[in-house]
């Protein structure tokens, strides 16, 4: 039988549970440092991860704090387009083994447009679309879309999602489902309170998929509080930092895991 696309992300993340531990979903902006070494950071970045996030730069990256928002800026600047990424993942052999994920908010995919975007990520080897903007109430198109060629939509709770929307958007998610760890932007450094393990146990409870946790993770101490409370993490301004400083990003996401 075929593995559908979006089934590779559950899968991978499944896999480092039956290892023991939890999942990596490494983030990189597509474009940053520069275009010239995307390919380069997106093989070192998918050794060590067991999922790869790649950020579409917008011009007003709403959920991202100042990290990825300067990445954005500066990708665009170096004449990142949306084609060059597809056309650029396509041409990548061998295609990197974790499977891809693109985040984007809802404008630059409308550009594209959705007659052709799905079929063009599928052939660029993505498994699925992160779409923070995007309200489940707002998502048929989007959704029937992506459907065409099985790709996932991945759906974002946060601490605030209240119960009955909680399951609605966990049963509602592909690939995961991503448990935002506070409100507000990404890249904040903040402990792990016990409220917010309480709330990742309650995303896992109602979830029918794996669970993955977002926003501030940026240690291997954050990591271990994490581990049996969700099947992964999603690690991502501070994977950005180590890109930017031209720092070896597979030392670092090793280095997560302690």
């Amino acid at each position: 039988m075929t593995t559908q696309p979006r089934d590779t992300i559950s899968a991978a993340i499944r896999v480092a549970g039956a290892q023991g531990r939890l999942a990596v979903v490494g983030f990189m902006t597509a474009g940053f440092p520069d275009r010239a070494h995307f390919r380069d950071d997106l093989v070192a970045i998918a050794k060590e991860a067991d999922v790869v996030e790649i950020g579409i730069p917008f011009t007003d990256p709403m959920a991202d704090g100042m990290t990825i928002q300067r990445a954005s800026y500066a990708a665009l600047q170096g004449g990142f387009t949306l084609p060059w990424l597809l056309q650029e993942l396509g041409a990548m052999q061998p295609r990197p083994k974790a499977p891809l994920l693109l985040m984007s908010y809802l404008n630059p995919l409308l550009a594209f447009g959705l007659d052709k975007l799905p079929e063009a990520a599928a052939k660029a080897g993505v498994s699925g679309f992160i779409i923070p903007d995007l309200p489940f109430e707002e998502s048929a198109d989007v959704r029937a879309a992506l459907d065409r060629v099985a790709l996932a939509l991945v759906q974002m709770v946060t601490p605030v999602t209240p119960k009955p929307r909680l399951k609605l958007l966990c049963e509602a998610s592909q690939g995961f489902v991503y448990a935002v760890t506070m409100t507000g932007t990404t890249g904040k450094a903040a402990a792990v309170p016990d409220d917010v393990l309480t709330y990742l146990d309650a995303v896992r409870a109602v979830s029918p998929i794996p669970v993955c946790a977002g926003f501030g993770i940026r240690s291997a101490e954050q990591v271990r509080l994490m581990t049996g409370h969700v099947d992964g993490v999603v690690v991502g301004s501070a994977l950005v930092e180590v890109l930017e400083r031209r720092e070896d990003p597979a030392a670092f996401l090793r280095g997560l895991r302690g």
